[in-house]
């Protein structure tokens, strides 16, 4: 049996799946890759581990998921040497993977020369699409005033315009993500300001949902724009300041999945789709406490209720999954199964061959 075939089996044996349910199919090239981020557990990993051994590097992510049939994958870049960038593309092409990097962007004129050799590295690899992000956080943790959020979308613009320009030397895409900062409407503003063909957007299926957004209006006001995305599933639940919001496996979520990919591809029909299953206890997004609202401005009570709704509408059939109480094994073991889950379901279910 070879090492491809032996951990999807074994991971499916875990799931209660027969080894014979779609196998074939599975192992069978398909269009989603992984992000970096859905090892939350095992990128850079220092725990003793057989079974799950860490990854140092984006090779040894590389090879990975080609072992459990992924198509390619998106891993930051970030002072990538040459050298290293050349065996990530040999290893890549000999795999038949896809590349997409992920990046930091520049603050300030002076860290202009450090991204673009960032972005040099990534292009020689063999990644044409860039995701970033174009804030320090989460907008109700890291911004406390109106002038300071005021303040990190002035600097946003001045960041991807500072990159704008590298991209359009090396013939890139910048994606920026949705990454529980602005809402769909800011970001479509800032993109249009920017008015580039190398700026675009990371489409994240389930972060907006911590800015109260409806995640299928998200999806359509952000995929006329988007050169990547993040595909992933939600949980949510009721606490007591608010809801709490967590990453499942595909399928188990409350996300229409197919109808989000469907509108995606019918503005972009040959957009990469990323799985981005992080395994960690939920969120908590605390929308019932004043200083959630402080960089909110004009929200009326109505969209406050309607969001509310939706989450008792779709409260979670069980607990929400923690992992906090598990050893290092267990939740490495934990996250390995999620993500095959999701590219079982992906492959099955969602036909992304």
């Amino acid at each position: 049996m070879e090492r491809r075939e032996f951990i999807v089996g074994a991971t499916l044996g875990a799931l209660g799946l027969s080894a014979f349910q779609g196998i074939p199919d599975f192992l069978t090239h398909r269009k989603m890759g992984i992000v970096v981020h859905s090892y939350w557990s095992r990128w850079n990993s220092k725990a003793e581990s057989k079974n799950y051994p860490g990854f140092q590097n984006a090779i040894d992510l590389i090879n990975h998921c080609h072992q459990i049939g992924a198509a390619g994958v998106q891993v930051g870049v970030k002072d990538w040497s040459l050298d290293f960038a050349r065996k990530v593309r040999d290893q890549r092409e000999k795999l038949g993977l896809y590349l997409e990097g992920s990046i930091g962007l520049p603050n300030k004129p002076e860290d202009v020369q450090r991204f673009e050799q960032d972005v040099k590295n990534a292009k020689e690899a063999g990644a044409s699409i860039l995701r970033t992000v174009a804030s320090s956080g989460r907008r109700y943790e890291v911004y406390h005033s109106m002038d300071e959020y005021t303040s990190a979308i002035k600097q946003a613009i001045i960041s991807l315009q500072l990159a704008e320009s590298i991209a359009k030397k090396y013939n890139v895409k910048i994606a920026v993500e949705n990454h529980k900062d602005w809402h769909a409407p800011e970001l479509v503003d800032i993109i249009k300001k920017l008015d580039s063909e190398y700026i675009g957007i990371t489409l994240d299926f389930g972060n907006s949902i911590a800015l109260l957004e409806d995640p299928m209006k998200v999806v359509e006001v952000l995929a006329p724009y988007i050169f990547s995305t993040h595909v992933k599933d939600m949980g949510v639940a009721e606490y007591s300041d608010g809801f709490l919001l967590s990453e499942v496996p595909l399928g188990q979520g409350f996300l229409d999945l197919k109808k989000m990919i469907e509108i995606c591809e019918t503005h972009q029909p040959n957009i990469p789709f990323n799985l981005e299953m992080i395994t960690r206890d939920p969120l908590e997004i605390p929308c019932l406490k004043p200083e959630y609202w402080t960089t909110f401005e004009n929200t009326k009570g109505s969209e406050l209720a309607s969001v509310l709704r939706m989450i008792k509408q779709n409260n979670y059939k069980s607990e929400l999954p923690k992992i906090s109480h598990l050893s290092s094994e267990e939740k490495l073991a934990e996250e390995e199964t999620n993500i095959i889950a999701c590219l079982t379901y992906s492959n099955n279910i969602l036909n992304r061959r």
